[in-house]
């Protein structure tokens, strides 16, 4: 795999032989999923299901950043909530419901921000103990010229680094280059207009609501890079195996991280680091900014898990990948030639033509061949693009096949190879039983969300909004059932 850290394409060696750490940095979310989002996702997706495929047990985490300015700033917009805490959720939810119709495996815990302030505070304070970092007016800064491989990831010389964070900090830092890890006080009215969508409240208002804690430093905030590290090495410890995120992210979010995790542990913090390429619309990068984006559930509605699974592998992470309509249209038309070749060839399994005597050895070696070419692909950098051609070779070769018109078909050639398209498609998260969306996972991870904020409503003496959660979930049909460990449910019967 191509390590950003060395510039070079290395081969895998996991610290422990069996198992895989694997971190990604998930969303700050303040905006719907849009595509851009979506293309990281599968991807990690694939890198999940392959490494499991070739038999490590991988451990999963990717986190939600629910405290950030952007956030606050959509506080009192529709129906998105009263406040930050409110807003993050409503995000939170629509994501996992987004990631559940993309068919992703679940990672094996989302942390949030707000959940680890506590381990933030004290990474912060390990760092200002071993002389990395300084308080200054009530904030604390990491001292960049205190670490020496400082610009390691991005391959910059510290002299060459320009001013991070907002003006206004430039007074309260030694070198320009210096990145926040605390903020004292709140979220600034400024910083909320900046990011202000119509109908979201005044500023002044959105700032109230803004989350703060109380640290040695005074009440503030967490700095956005020190939120990773903290919550990373909270679920997966001091060193990472796999560290994945947005080409985006290298400089300054991953090299910060870099920094101030080895600092503190004077320990590797990631082995291997893999950036996914932008996603490209009009000749920009998609994204939230800028206002070119396709959401997630705009694009699942419109063509459906498996043909946006399909156009997402056509080219590999680390390569750029262009929307339009006519690269949807190709993996459109990509989908449709699998899911041809893989019922006809179920229906030829299923009749009396298929003979356990006949033998097409040009299908059984055209599959064998596809099996081989899939797993060179995977195993070369996860080249998705060429793992896709592989599975398209064994519907040419069905195709083919069936095409011939024998009066008789080879039956175990068909069943080697409707198992290859099963098998090697559900690496790249293909399910050809039907259009893969979650409804009933999806279902339990909204109930589960509900239950969450129900429980945090009784904890704050909310018991009438509480008792009203849980009634709605009731007229839904969602049986819920409190006992000494906590809120069961059961879903409604499908039959």
């Amino acid at each position: 795999m191509t390590n950003t850290l060395t510039g070079e394409k290395e081969p895998f060696e996991p610290r422990d032989p069996e198992n895989v750490l694997l971190y990604y940095c998930g969303l700050t979310v303040s905006d719907p999923p849009h595509l851009g989002h979506a293309r990281s996702w599968v991807h990690v997706d694939v890198m999940h299901r392959w490494l499991e495929y070739v038999g490590y047990d991988v451990r999963h985490v990717e986190n939600f950043t629910d405290v950030n300015e952007k956030i606050v700033a959509r506080v009192g917009e529709d129906d998105l909530g009263e406040d930050e805490a409110e807003v993050a959720e409503s995000y939170v939810e629509r994501t996992l419901m987004d990631m559940r119709s993309l068919n992703l495996l679940r990672a094996e815990v989302y942390p949030r921000v707000s959940e680890h302030v506590p381990e933030i505070i004290d990474l912060i304070e390990t760092l200002v103990e071993k002389g990395y970092a300084y308080e200054s007016a009530g904030s604390v800064y990491f001292d960049v010229s205190r670490f020496e491989e400082y610009g390691k990831l991005s391959n910059q010389e510290l002299e060459e680094i320009e001013s991070q964070g907002d003006p206004d900090e430039r007074s309260e830092k030694r070198n320009p280059a210096d990145f926040a890890l605390w903020k004292g006080g709140g979220v600034a009215e400024d910083a909320v207009e900046e990011h202000r969508h119509e109908g979201a409240a005044d500023p002044e208002h959105a700032c109230e609501t803004a989350l703060t804690w109380d640290s040695p430093w005074g009440e503030g905030r967490p700095g956005w890079h020190i939120e990773c590290s903290a919550m990373s090495m909270t679920h997966l410890g001091e060193t990472l195996d796999l560290h994945v995120g947005g080409r985006d992210l290298v400089f300054p979010h991953h090299e910060n991280e870099i920094a101030q995790s080895e600092a503190a542990t004077d320990q590797q913090f990631a082995q291997y680091w893999l950036h996914c390429e932008l996603f490209e619309m009009d000749d920009e990068k998609m994204s939230s900014s800028l206002g070119n984006f396709v959401t997630v559930e705009q694009a699942v509605d419109q063509w459906g898990t498996n043909v946006l699974r399909t156009f997402l592998t056509a080219g590999s992470y680390n390569s750029t990948q262009l929307y339009s309509d006519e690269t949807i249209a190709e993996a459109e038309e990509r989908w449709e030639r699998l899911e041809r070749a893989y019922e006809a060839a179920v229906e030829t399994l299923d009749s009396p033509a298929a003979g356990s005597k006949v033998e097409d050895a040009d299908l059984r070696a055209a599959v064998e061949t596809a099996r081989e070419a899939f797993v060179t692909a995977m195993n070369d950098d996860f080249n998705t693009r060429e793992a896709q051609s592989a599975l398209l070779s064994i519907a040419s070769a069905v195709n083919s096949h069936l095409e011939a018109q024998p009066e008789t078909y080879d039956y175990r050639g068909l069943r080697e190879a409707v198992d290859a398209l099963c098998e090697l498609g559900d690496v790249l998260g293909f399910s050809f039983s039907g259009e893969t969306t979650g409804t009933a996972d999806l279902a339990g991870d909204v109930v589960e969300l509900v239950l969450d904020v129900r429980e945090r409503e009784r904890e704050d003496g909310n018991y009438d909004r509480a008792d009203e959660l849980r009634d709605e979930l009731e007229t839904l049909g969602v049986e819920v059932q409190d006992t000494d460990e906590g809120p069961s449910y059961r879903l409604p019967s499908t039959e």
